[in-house]
């Protein structure tokens, strides 16, 4: 019976440790931009300003008719 006090003692002691680490990662903004991570793959890693890559435009699609 004695073995079942100190494992939940320990557990409660785990549980404690992982509660203060999740409330430090959302106090310094671990979890801030949810969205982003998402997408990033597909963002296109070429810069705008690139002389030699310009962006399509409407006019330069082609139509599979």
């Amino acid at each position: 019976m004695s073995v079942i006090v100190v494992l939940i003692g320990f557990s409660i002691v785990v549980a404690g440790g992982f509660l203060i680490a999740f409330l430090w990662a959302v106090r310094t903004g671990q979890y801030d931009d949810r969205h982003t991570p998402s997408i990033r793959m597909l963002f296109d890693d070429t810069q705008p300003h690139d002389k030699h890559i310009q962006p399509p435009t409407n006019g330069d699609r082609e139509h599979g008719d």
